[in-house]
């Protein structure tokens, strides 16, 4: 078992997949091959990680399918793997680069109009298409609160990222 406090997740067991053990895997990576270059994993147990060790893992189709070391059919499978997390330790992440920032990050933040008005704090990020976008979610320290959609364009939407602050800066306009 390990700790919460230096894990990361990276992905989640969504289904079993085969007869003999084998589960899809959903992965937080990108490129979504790149989980497998992390190791160990740790697998969510309660509030706790229970490191295990792959068996085999490949790219299947339009997804990644994993075996584990000890799980030989799938009823044991969807019995012991399904819905369960994917963390690593963070020290296996590469650093993020001048600029750069991972999700989890930014999450919490929050998100602030250049005059200082607050729409709330970052909820969650969403990948699209064009670039990603954060949701902000208000609440009772904020402007009003509402839920609002804003792209991820730094110099444009994005002004600035103060992680030791805690905020975002943004040029938005909030009746959007």
């Amino acid at each position: 078992m390990g700790s919460q406090s230096d894990k990361v997740i990276v992905g989640r067991i969504m289904a079993v997949h085969g007869i003999k053990g084998w589960v899809k895997v959903y992965s937080h990576t990108d490129p979504m091959e790149n989980i497998f270059e992390y190791q160990p994993w740790y697998l969510s147990k309660g509030r706790d990680w229970e490191e295990v060790k792959l068996a085999g893992a490949r790219p299947q189709g339009k997804g990644l399918v994993v075996a584990f070391d000890g799980i030989g059919d799938r009823e044991q499978a969807a019995r012991e793997l399904v819905g369960r997390e994917i963390a690593v330790s963070e020290s296996l992440l590469p650093r993020s680069g001048e600029g750069e920032f991972y999700w989890r990050d930014l999450i919490g933040l929050r998100v602030v109009l250049p005059d200082g008005r607050d729409l709330g704090r970052v909820d969650r990020l969403m990948e699209t298409g064009a670039n990603d976008v954060l949701v902000v979610i208000g609440d009772a320290d904020s402007l009003d609160r509402r839920e609002r959609l804003l792209p991820w364009v730094p110099d444009d939407v994005i002004v600035d990222v103060a992680l030791e602050r805690g905020e975002i800066r943004v040029d938005w306009d909030p009746e959007f």
